[in-house]
């Protein structure tokens, strides 16, 4: 009697980010045929690269180069575009609400949980009305397009307390995302001014606020000062230890006593483990990610595998120093993660034993804007153009598939040859205003 083939093993990725998208790649490059199939569900059907966030921003790079679409990537993966709204690992389902509004139960043999993070936010007055996040490529070009919107209108009114406040921009949180975004900003902003005949430079207001004693703390203390006196060169001012007590009707207050106001509040300070983890019976630590092993399965749990912002995975490079200390959520962990995992996936399914997730920091690189940067690369500190150049030569070796290496370093060429677009397209983020206006005069 003939041999009975078992079924391939049912792989489910939820979430398509950083861990999602390369664990994904890495199974469809080492699964057999007819070994496993794989499902990647996200909410949108594209991965982002988050370090291009500023530089699409700030118009240095094409918004649609930053994002990679998962349906052309994964092609041997089934992409579902839908948003997870529940696991059971007791009965081996995911709960997914798709586009069109119908929910689904999605079974699967193996489990990587791939959630990622969403903004924290604080119980501050106003910051639901008036901050804007900086975490999706959404949120990258409306700030360009606001923050251009806000040079127009501030030339266009002859009133000295409404161009104040047009040209106000604030930025509350100083780990990368919002260095990085209010350099690049900024950068753009007083570049732009050239073309505005009524407005100078020194117009502007350009202000960060950090709750802690110091900017960037993935890099040594030394290059995070020299940061700061290089943004307060520009004239950026820079408020450490400081908390933001409100911000209601775009009036800022600090816990110092200083006030004023600005219509642009950008809120980076920190993010948290996707809050839809409380809606699974996977362990969860105090902050809500799910607690794992260091070869990434979750505890207990040999079927489910997690990684990235949402897991909290040891960190064995430091628990000489700290036993209970857990990979921080950036993207160089996410990344080098999934690509472990990804091995481990295939290496259970073949019988073999999962292998601990080891990472030596390497090191950061920021930019500060256009040929400036900071960077702190297996111990050695660089500035200025060397650590800029060094930033774009790492992010443009991480960023995924050689199409969209190939389209940032052109859109890279093209700025540097063409120089810099400084165009708001406003009207995308109300296309039926003008329709309206003509249908009811």
């Amino acid at each position: 009697m003939a041999a009975v083939k078992s079924e391939p093993a049912r792989i489910l990725i939820v979430g398509g980010g950083y861990v999602g998208m390369y664990t994904a790649l890495g199974l469809q490059k080492k699964l057999r045929s007819r070994e496993a199939s794989v499902t990647v569900v996200d909410p949108q059907p594209h991965m982002t690269y988050q370090p291009f966030l500023p530089e699409a921003a700030a118009g240095s790079i094409e918004p649609r180069h930053v994002v990679v679409p998962l349906r052309r990537t994964l092609r041997k993966c089934h992409v579902l575009t839908g948003r997870v709204t529940k696991i059971s690992d007791a009965d081996k389902v995911a709960t997914v609400e798709m586009t069109d509004g119908h929910v689904e139960e999605i079974p699967y043999d193996v489990l990587v949980v791939a959630l990622g993070s969403v903004a924290r936010t604080l119980p501050i007055p106003g910051l639901a009305d008036r901050g804007i996040a900086f975490k999706t490529i959404g949120e990258a070009i409306y700030l360009r397009n606001h923050v251009l919107s806000r040079l127009d209108l501030a030339a266009t009114t002859d009133d000295p307390e409404i161009r104040k406040r047009l040209l106000t921009f604030t930025v509350i949180g100083g780990g990368y995302a919002g260095i990085e975004a209010l350099a690049e900003l900024e950068d753009m902003a007083r570049y732009a001014l050239r073309y505005y005949e009524n407005l100078d430079p020194a117009d502007m207001r350009w202000v960060l606020v950090e709750a802690t004693g110091r900017i960037m703390p993935e890099v040594r203390e030394s290059l995070g000062v020299y940061t700061v006196k290089e943004l307060e060169a520009r004239g950026i001012e820079v408020y450490l230890d400081t908390r933001v007590k409100t911000m209601e009707d775009g009036h800022v207050v600090l816990d110092d006593g200083t006030e004023y106001d600005g219509d642009t509040i950008i809120w980076t300070a920190g993010v948290k483990a996707n809050p839809v983890l409380a809606e699974t019976d996977l362990p969860l630590d105090q902050r809500g990610r799910v607690i794992c092993t260091a070869t990434m399965q979750v505890q207990g749990l040999d079927n489910v595998w997690s990684a990235g912002d949402n897991a909290a995975v040891p960190d064995l490079s430091k628990t000489d120093v700290d036993p209970a200390a857990t990979c921080s959520p950036s993207a160089q962990h996410a990344v080098r993660q999934a690509n472990q995992l990804a091995k481990n996936v295939v290496s259970v399914l073949r019988g073999r034993k999962p292998k601990p997730y080891v990472h030596k920091y390497v090191g950061s690189v920021a930019s500060l804007g256009l040929y400036k940067g900071v960077a702190d690369v297996y111990g050695v500190k660089a500035k200025g153009f060397v650590a800029w150049g060094m930033h774009r030569a790492y992010h443009v070796s991480r960023m995924p598939t050689f199409n969209r290496k190939v389209r940032v370093a052109f859109d890279w060429l093209g700025s540097w040859v063409l120089k810099r677009e400084v165009v708001s397209l406003g009207q995308i983020n109300d296309p039926r205003a003008e329709f309206d206006r003509v249908t009811k005069s």
